[in-house]
């Protein structure tokens, strides 16, 4: 298991791109089922959660051309459906939560899909039900082995249909559209997911040949089509990186300039950091964190103290509540941090207290956090990474504290941030791995 040695209080400086992005990655990369055409995908993550699945779609028979350092191309016109009953299969699926939307693909253009219960962060319980409710309405039927915890799903006869998904699931929303597109007949999806991984996932689709309308909205109308083509695709940049980068220069006093981010496509991600008090200049499709010594986090109308809560889009994402929970704890001012989503993603703000952070944790869902103000700095501990956004956290933590920290199960950050380690040094950072 690696770590991560960090000598903290150093001002960084310099310019950043960020990955593409992951959430829109795992659904794109599914996609590529749906077709035995060539698909070309450009600003592909090279991190772990994405590199297995590549490896994943491999092992199922579509050949996979690295083109370029974040280009690849994809065919699936000799997928092998046997391999789906190996334990290989079944292994290398369950180590990977985003492994559930191949079923949506494989489902539309095969009528067949098998899964073991995924993993993934162990972040609270996240529910399987708005994907298999939402095929099962289609038309699939489930057998599931409760002793091997294997599902069997057979789609052979998808029709359209009007659903009314029970919870705004990107992934959800993204399994059944793709399942739809090849359905007979129409489907109307309400309460859909309008992220904008979700509306590059349908733009890509009706490029390959879907008709699907409503895109950006919560309401989707899918036409079915018999075949779908290839196409070509460029993923948005990591919107989780970016409101990391901006904690991160306004935690260490930093100046760093953040490049070519989709400004458009972040929604109220900048609205909320510059409501913690964080100075942020637009240039161009850049984003400017000037060095700041101070930052007050504002305060409702009447007063109040801010509450800052994750909601469904276009609403604020959960994946960076800890980002901001950790910038606080040098904001001058207090901010009430909830986390409505995961019940366990908060279990981090322990290390933090260790480093002299002032967090009070009110439940599972909600913590409090006083701001230092600079007053009193952060001193390094040695931590452990329970998952991707609270290590980033951590490590964020750890780059502002006076001392050297040591981070464990840095495999865990690196499942969403690539070379981390190799693009914080070349802004200035002192990190290194070690084992």
């Amino acid at each position: 298991m690696g770590s991560f040695r960090v000598n903290g209080g150093i001002k960084l400086k310099g310019e950043i791109i960020p990955q593409g992005a992951k959430n829109e990655a795992l659904q794109i990369l599914c996609a590529v089922l749906l077709t035995p055409e060539k698909v070309t995908i450009d600003k592909i993550p090279n991190i772990v959660d994405v590199n297995k699945l590549i490896d994943l779609l491999s092992d199922m028979g579509v050949k996979v051309t690295k083109k370029g350092p974040e280009t690849y191309t994809f065919q699936a016109d000799e997928v092998n459906l046997d391999f789906m009953e190996t334990e290989e299969y079944l292994k290398k699926a369950s180590a990977l939560r985003g492994s559930v939307m191949l079923l949506g693909p494989l489902l539309a253009r095969f009528g067949t899909g098998k899964l073991s219960k995924p993993g993934g962060d162990k972040i609270g319980r996240r529910r399987m039900d708005t994907h298999f409710t939402g095929f099962q309405k289609l038309g699939a039927k489930f057998n599931y082995d409760s002793k091997n915890e294997i599902f069997h799903i057979d789609g052979k006869n998808l029709k359209g249909c009007y659903m009314l998904l029970d919870e705004a699931s990107v992934t959800g929303t993204a399994n059944i559209v793709m399942a739809a597109a090849m359905a007979e007949g129409t489907t109307t999806i309400y309460n859909a997911a309008c992220e904008p991984y979700l509306q590059q996932l349908c733009d890509m689709l009706n490029r390959m040949g879907a008709k699907i309308s409503g895109v950006g909205s919560n309401l989707l109308t899918i036409e079915g089509v018999k075949k779908l083509g290839g196409t070509t695709h460029k993923m948005l940049p990591d919107m989780i990186e970016i409101g990391s980068f901006i904690g991160l220069a306004a935690m260490t006093q930093s100046e760093i300039t953040i490049k070519d981010c989709q400004i458009p496509r972040l929604g109220i991600i900048p609205d909320m950091f510059r409501r913690m008090g964080i100075k942020l200049e637009f240039r161009g499709d850049d984003i400017f964190v000037p060095a700041q010594k101070h930052y007050e986090i504002e305060t409702f109308i009447d007063g109040s103290i801010l509450t800052v809560a994750d909601a469904i889009w276009p609403g604020f994402t959960p994946d960076l509540l800890s980002i901001v929970l950790v910038t606080a704890t040098q904001a001058k001012g207090t901010v009430l941090v909830h986390q409505k989503m995961f019940e366990s993603r908060l279990f981090f703000v322990d290390k933090l207290i260790d480093m002299g952070a002032q967090i009070i944790l009110c439940d599972p869902h909600r913590a409090t956090v006083i701001g230092l103000d600079r007053k009193t700095e952060l001193r390094g501990i040695r931590m452990t990474s329970p998952d991707i956004r609270a290590g980033v956290a951590l490590l964020i933590a750890a780059l502002s504290a006076n001392g050297t920290s040591i981070i464990d199960n840095i495999e865990q950050i690196d499942r969403g941030y690539q070379n981390i380690d190799d693009r914080l040094r070349a802004l200035g950072a002192e990190i290194e791995r070690i084992s």
